[in-house]
């Protein structure tokens, strides 16, 4: 059974800095492509980052470009959000999600597993 486990997330001021994790079980996360999408309140999923299968190459969306990094720990089957110069803006439910395939990574849909998510919540 595969589960993902996000955490790392709290209530942090304009500028500071937040580092999400993700610890998955029963996968193994350099085999699978690995995403972090958003979703604020009445808002649809957005998303974040994702790093490719194998080789590892890194995706980020628009908001993330130049202030979040994704990377991941083979060793301890987890992926990390490392979140910088962080906006009110960024506020929202942060899911990790795992899929098989290497490609169009930014729809959510192409995601087989999801995580429950951890919170971020920027205050101005």
């Amino acid at each position: 059974q595969v589960q993902l486990v996000e955490s790392g997330g709290g209530l942090v001021q304009a500028g500071g800095s937040l580092r999400l994790s993700c610890l998955a079980s029963g996968l193994t996360i350099s085999a699978y492509s690995m995403g972090w999408f958003r979703q604020a309140a009445g808002e649809e999923r957005e998303f974040v980052a994702a790093i490719m299968r194998g080789a590892g190459k890194f995706v980020y969306g628009d908001s993330a470009k130049g202030r979040f990094t994704i990377s991941r720990d083979n060793a301890k089957n987890t992926v990390y959000l490392q979140m910088n110069s962080l906006k009110p803006e960024d506020t929202a439910l942060y899911y990790c999600a795992a899929t098989s395939i290497g490609w169009s990574l930014e729809s959510p849909s192409r995601y087989d597993y999801w995580g429950h998510g951890t919170q971020v919540t920027v205050s101005s």
